[in-house]
């Protein structure tokens, strides 16, 4: 799931995880080139050899599309019945056109690269390397009163606890069941109202968390990031390079497929 950490020595996971951030920001743009069959051709390959290379299970790659599957499937559904073209099926004021099922699939193929690649960039870096390469991509900004430190600790805080919150979801909602609750019967206005007796705890138990983890933090005397001192220090190395240069020729192969079919 997004935020989860999956420990490796590959060759991903030893990447500078700065180089992974801009990485990950550059493929995410570069994704909304694609417009072609070629151009998700190329980006499915990439993104499989990545996921090879890094040796994630392809069971966690799955499980981080699980909690966002209604999202994905919505988006198909309603650029498959509101894009205008030559109908294939209609069914009352709805009408699915073949440009429809086209975009629709274009559009969910992209939301699936989105959520794997960010997922992929949590698989393979740790939270402590996180918060130390955001912190140094945002350090030029301190010039102007950015808090580097303490964003980056927010961001990272806030990816990590993401599974943490999903499985405790997970664990109140069995309870509940257990003693009757009802969340998957009824219209969609009576499962909200269901969800109430899901959400408090949720809520409770996340402050709990938040609480606890600020004392244990001012426990061991953390202050922030004035004057803190690191036992590794990142480095960019020959890797970082290479990373760069095969991400530069999937964005270049990107472009001339879009340029070659106008």
């Amino acid at each position: 799931m997004l935020g989860q950490y999956f420990p490796g020595t590959s060759l991903i996971h030893l990447l500078d995880p700065r180089t992974k951030i801009i990485s990950t920001i550059l493929f995410i743009s570069s994704i909304f080139l694609a417009e072609t069959y070629q151009a998700y051709s190329i980006l499915t390959i990439f993104i499989g050899i990545i996921i090879a290379v890094a040796g994630i299970p392809l069971s966690m790659i799955l499980r981080s599309l699980k909690p966002l599957w209604m999202i994905i499937v919505l988006t198909l559904l309603i650029h498959i019945f509101s894009t205008p073209g030559t109908i294939l099926y209609k069914m009352g004021p709805l009408a699915a056109t073949q440009e429809g099922i086209r975009q629709g699939l274009f559009m969910t193929i992209r939301l699936i690269f989105l959520i794997i690649v960010s997922s992929l960039l949590t698989f393979t870096t740790s939270p402590i390397a996180l918060t130390d390469g955001i912190e140094r991509l945002l350090k030029p900004f301190k010039k102007i009163g950015l808090p580097a430190h303490e964003l980056a600790m927010m961001m990272t805080i806030a990816l990590r606890f993401i599974p943490t919150l999903l499985e405790e979801t997970d664990r109140i909602m069995k309870a509940q069941m257990a003693r009757g609750a009802d969340f998957t019967s009824g219209n969609l206005l009576r499962r909200a109202r269901n969800m109430i007796p899901l959400l408090v705890p949720l809520f409770i138990s996340a402050f709990r968390r938040a609480d606890e983890l600020a004392t244990a933090m001012e426990a061991r005397c953390y202050r922030g990031g004035d004057q803190r001192t690191r036992m590794k220090q990142l480095q960019i190395t020959s890797r970082d390079w290479l990373a760069y240069g095969i991400l530069c020729i999937v964005i270049g192969a990107l472009i001339v497929v879009k340029i070659n079919v106008k």
